[in-house]
């Protein structure tokens, strides 16, 4: 059974001002996603899932139709606020969506195999995409083995401001002993570092960081449903709090109820959080065009 590619692409696009998923940044009006699901079919992935808002769907689909849907078997999954367990729902002036976790939760309905899950504004490179499809393969879709993909967090930075990344914590067998999601990541004075509580904490270049490429089994939605039922019950009420997936994934570590492999990435980030992002973000993807990494146009005209 191939696995399958779930690409999250339902933010709201806050930091950067409009919808990044589908800003052109290829020599042929490729998006970020494009290269993406490109590297995925040359891994083996064999089906791609859309995690979308039903408020961007028509200039979405436009844009997938076009050319990717050509490609490969697609299905769409929607997020939105009242997608909640146990008859919750959310409160009145809740605007933001409810996070990472919750937008896999969304596709629960339409995914039955392993699969991974990515951003669709971030660029991974394709050696992320043969080990998880490596994994995945070779994964029993009831067991709760998942794995995940781990950059440096000095080759993932913006230098035109603070980024949110998954802070791991890796333990000599290969497999993910904690993660916490660290916001407000940057350089400052050439240090890595993180506000956390109002402190600088100094995280060392070398450490090990989750950007969402994650390999996880259709056994993650039982985990979901459960976590979200009580993210909701404690913290629903708050209009910004996100139910996000390094912290579900953590619960599951700490408790015994799921283990994570850290598969190794070494291709350094490409994405878009702020909008001089996107000259850089070009150029590089440019220089991977002119390397014979990627054909200068990925689809069929």
């Amino acid at each position: 059974m191939k696995p399958t590619l779930v690409i999250m692409a339902a933010g709201m696009g806050s930091r950067y001002g409009g919808l990044k998923q589908i800003d052109p940044v290829g020599p042929s009006g490729e998006i970020m996603l494009d290269y993406s699901i490109f590297d995925s079919l040359r891994a083996g992935f064999g089906r791609v899932v859309f995690i979308i808002r039903r408020e961007i769907e028509e200039p979405f689909r436009e844009i997938v139709d076009r050319h990717i849907a050509r490609a490969v078997p697609v299905a769409y999954a929607y997020q939105s606020l009242d997608d909640l367990p146990n008859g919750y729902s959310p409160p009145a002036g809740r605007a933001k969506p409810w996070g990472t976790a919750h937008a896999i939760y969304s596709a629960r309905e339409v995914v039955r195999e392993p699969f991974a899950v990515i951003n669709a504004d971030d660029f991974y490179g394709r050696a992320a995409y043969d080990a998880l499809a490596g994994a995945l393969t070779a994964s029993s879709p009831g067991a709760s083995d998942f794995c995940l993909a781990g950059y440096r967090v000095a080759d993932t930075l913006s230098e035109h401001g603070a980024v949110s990344r998954g802070v791991c914590e890796v333990g000599a067998d290969g497999l993910l002993k904690r993660i916490v999601e660290r916001t407000h990541i940057e350089i400052k004075e050439g240090s890595v570092v993180a506000q956390v509580e109002g402190q600088l904490l100094t995280i060392p270049p070398e450490t090990t960081v989750s950007m969402n490429c994650w390999g996880f089994t259709p056994a993650l939605f039982a985990h979901l449903e459960r976590a979200l039922a009580e993210f909701v019950k404690t913290r629903g009420q708050d209009l910004k709090s996100e139910f996000a997936i390094p912290t579900v994934v953590d619960q599951l570590i700490a408790s015994g109820q799921a283990t994570v492999r850290v598969l190794p990435a070494s291709a350094r980030w490409l994405g878009m959080t702020y909008p001089e992002d996107k000259p850089l973000v070009r150029a590089g993807v440019q220089r991977l065009v002119e390397d014979g990494l990627y054909p200068n146009r990925l689809w069929p005209a």
